[in-house]
C-alpha cells in the first residue's frame, strides 16, 4: 500500500510530519511565553492552526506533547552545539553560555518547574535531561578539545555548563546582558588556562 497523495496537500505522511512540527514549535513558544500553566494542549493546537483533535492524534496528552517539545528543544540545542564552526576555547564558552539564554532554554526550564510540582512528569522530564545533560557535557568536552584523563578537566567543562544554566536562570527575570557578558570573558579566559597546561 503505497502513500497516500492529494495532489493539492502532497502525500499524507508529509503533512503529518508537517502538523508535528508545527505542533512542536507552537508548545516550545508557548512555554517560553506563558509557563506551563497557560500552555494548554488548546492554545497549542490555536497556535500551529490545527483543531485540538489533530494535536491530540500526535500527542494524545499535555504531559506527551510538552515532554516531546522538550526533545525537540534538545535535539535543536544539541544540532546547534555539533554543528559550530571551529572557535576557540573563549568563543565556545560564549557559544554554550548563549544556548542557556535563549528561549529554547526558557521553555526547557518551564517544564522543569512544572515537572517539580507535577509526578506524571517528573520522572520523563528528569530522564530526558538527564540525557541531554550528558550529551551536552560530552559535546562542550569536544569543542574544548578538553582532556578528561587530566585532573580536574571534567569539572571544569562541568563548572562551564553549570555556570552557563545559572546566567540562563539570571536572564529569566532581568535583561543581564552586560553582566553576563564580563562573566563570560573571564569564564572563556578561566577555561582556555585550565585546559591548555
Amino acid at each position: 500500500m503505497g502513500v497516500v497523495t492529494d495532489p493539492a496537500r502532497g502525500p499524507k505522511q508529509d503533512r503529518s510530519r508537517a502538523t508535528r512540527q508545527r505542533l512542536l514549535e507552537a508548545a516550545v513558544s508557548c512555554l517560553a511565553e506563558r509557563g506551563w500553566a497557560g500552555s494548554t494542549v488548546a492554545v497549542v493546537a490555536e497556535r500551529a492552526g490545527v483543531s485540538r483533535g489533530a494535536a491530540q492524534h500526535h500527542f494524545p496528552t499535555r504531559e506527551d506533547l510538552f515532554t516531546a517539545a522538550v526533545e525537540y528543544v534538545a535535539e535543536q540545542r544539541s544540532h546547534a552545539l555539533r554543528t559550530l564552526p571551529v572557535r576557540t576555547r573563549p568563543e565556545t564558552v560564549a557559544a554554550l553560555v548563549d544556548l542557556y539564554t535563549g528561549p529554547l532554554f526558557r521553555a526547557a526550564l518551564h517544564l522543569w518547574v512544572a515537572a517539580s510540582d507535577e509526578p506524571q512528569l517528573r520522572d520523563r522530564v528528569t530522564e530526558l535531561e538527564a540525557r541531554v545533560g550528558r550529551e551536552t557535557h560530552r559535546i562542550a568536552v569536544d569543542l574544548l578539545g578538553a582532556d578528561e584523563s587530566r585532573s580536574g578537566v571534567r569539572e571544569t567543562v562541568q563548572g562551564l555548563l553549570d555556570m552557563a544554566r545559572g546566567l540562563g536562570l539570571a536572564n529569566l527575570l532581568t535583561d543581564d546582558t552586560a553582566r553576563r557578558e564580563r562573566v563570560v570573558a573571564e569564564w572563556g579566559r578561566i577555561v582556555e588556562e585550565a585546559l591548555k597546561r
